[in-house]
């Protein structure tokens, strides 16, 4: 009896660690070249194979396409684009990460890898219902979500590569990092009230990308729109 205990609980152990430490990809993936990505902000080259290069101290982009809620990006970090700026905060932060239901510059989702000052994975929502352009909401509007689980991400050295990617169903939201589970939780409500194709954000981080979305779920396109930060 007390043998069955032991197994027991060490069973259990064992599934709640494992369920953090690993997640198989749910999607079908579809890379994403530059021609189908509409640039608000900064500059995005092509490298061979579909490869984008960012060099420049913000980018903001979004793929022309509506898809599943789920991106995944496979990046070298290759240190600072070298004039970095500040946030609308004014806060200097370098970063990199995924934007989900990108309704506009003040309506969306982020799954963010922080690099510097903190290496840390986070995700915020940024809300400003009737507003849709920076010059309306600015910095206003983000939220940043406290998770149910979450685990430490890598601290980033200039020439590493990595995975990222992130899945919502409703409003439950995963990241992965490495096909690993670092973040698990619920984005709230306020997620759900817009909608809008994926895409990716550079903060003063000098990157080279292999973008892949989830499969289409609508014909028409977002379309372009005009320069906007977020």
């Amino acid at each position: 009896m007390q043998k069955a205990k032991t197994f027991c609980v060490f069973a259990l152990v064992c599934l709640s660690s494992s369920d953090l430490i690993a997640g198989p990809p749910s999607a079908q993936w579809t890379p994403v070249s530059r021609a189908n990505l509409c640039v608000t902000e900064g500059t995005i080259d092509e490298l061979p194979g579909q490869r984008l290069s960012v060099s420049v101290p913000k980018m903001r982009a979004y793929v022309n396409a509506y898809t599943q809620p789920v991106a995944e990006v496979r990046f070298t970090y290759l240190g600072s684009t070298g004039n970095e700026a500040p946030l609308a905060s004014g806060e200097m932060r370098r970063q990199f990460g995924l934007k989900l239901r990108a309704q506009d510059a003040c309506n969306l989702v982020y799954a963010m890898w922080r690099i510097e000052p903190q290496s840390k994975l986070v995700v915020s929502v940024k809300s400003n219902p009737g507003e849709h352009t920076s010059a309306q909401c600015g910095n206003r509007g983000y939220q940043n979500i406290k998770p149910r689980r979450s685990v430490p991400v890598a601290t980033l050295s200039s020439g590493d590569t990595h995975v990222l990617r992130a899945e919502m169903n409703g409003a439950e939201m995963q990241v992965f990092a490495d096909n690993s589970l670092v973040w698990d939780g619920s984005v709230g409500p306020d997620a759900l009230a817009f909608d809008g194709p994926v895409g990716i954000r550079s903060d003063n981080a000098r990157l080279q990308i292999d973008l892949r979305t989830g499969q289409r779920i609508k014909d028409q396109t977002p379309g372009c729109r005009g320069e906007e930060s977020e």
